[in-house]
């Protein structure tokens, strides 16, 4: 079932957690199991990694603790060989960690570095991309990430019902564009030909840090952008190469997107207006989060459209 939803303000940065927070939670009982959050601020000169070192449900278990913290100075220690000069790092929750650095170099080589440690994915990397996600519903993951403090100029969310895999951190959504900067993914549907997909791009170099089709179309859309391909371009050569039912949202560190494949029989609806474009699973989300009834529209059969920050 699962829902999803998106915002892009035009006149600058917005309490983007607490906004995306409120559309998901309306939308709970389209998946409880675990929700997600690509969250876009202005672009700086630090690199964000989002990362965790444990599964929730092993937190608290015996040695888990040590293990923690042994991997904690492992990624700190990795990071000054790799290059890259440590500014902060925190953990909101014991297992899942934030930290920035001054990094120059290529991205993929240091999300490689940190995921050889033991119990180590990185969700996001990026100048402006961060990815939160957890078990439970929207209001509990803002509560254990103070998302309430994020400010930002676009997002997209994702709600998730375990229907074909575990309930745990690696199955939910948003889904980061390894290794691609800034570029994430949410999707509701399922794409057929998902696993001739995932081999013809790990024949190109990826790899793939779960058995989620949404992956696989964030990192197809990443690679267009790095070949020079516009967004909008590289959505449509998407529904031209991908088969199954499918909606999906994409954004990148200046952009948002939306494509619906040649069925639209997964839900969308979209409510523009001259500082706010928001799209969600249900007209419900974009009613409680402006507070109003307002009139949508449902996009058509093979539609993509964007938008810039």
């Amino acid at each position: 079932m699962c829902g999803i939803a998106g915002i892009i303000h035009r006149d600058g940065p917005s309490d983007m957690g607490s906004e995306l927070t409120t559309m998901l939670q309306s939308m709970k009982h389209r998946g409880p199991d675990s929700t997600g959050y690509a969250l876009y601020s202005e672009p700086d000169d630090l690199v964000t990694i989002r990362f965790m070192l444990a599964e929730p449900n092993e937190y608290g278990s015996f040695g888990v603790d040590e293990r923690l913290e042994r991997n904690r100075a492992e990624v700190e220690s990795r990071l000054a060989k790799i290059g890259a000069v440590l500014a902060t790092i925190h953990s909101d929750t014991g297992y899942a960690f934030r930290a920035t650095v001054r990094y120059d170099g290529d991205l993929k080589p240091l999300a490689d570095y940190l995921e050889d440690i033991p119990g180590c994915e990185v969700l996001s990397l990026g100048s402006s991309l961060e990815i939160v996600k957890d078990l439970g519903d929207a209001e509990t993951v803002l509560e254990q990430y103070g998302l309430d403090r994020i400010r930002g100029t676009h997002g997209i969310g994702h709600v998730r019902m375990a229907t074909e895999s575990d309930v745990d951190l690696a199955s939910a959504h948003p889904y980061w564009a390894y290794p691609f900067a800034d570029v994430a993914v949410v999707h509701n549907g399922q794409l057929t030909n998902y696993h001739q997909w995932r081999r013809r791009l790990e024949r190109s170099g990826h790899r793939f840090q779960s058995e989620c089709d949404s992956e696989i179309i964030a990192v197809y859309l990443a690679e267009k952008l790095a070949e020079g391909t516009d967004l909008q371009t590289a959505m449509k050569g998407s529904l031209d190469d991908f088969d199954g039912v499918f909606t999906y949202l994409v954004a990148t560190s200046n952009e948002l997107g939306i494509a619906k494949d040649e069925m639209a029989a997964k839900p969308l609806v979209l409510f523009e207006s001259d500082d706010l474009v928001v799209m969600a699973s249900e007209e419900m989300a974009i009613s409680a989060l402006v507070g109003r009834e307002v009139d949508t529209r449902d996009p058509f059969e093979r539609e993509v459209l964007t938008w810039q920050v």
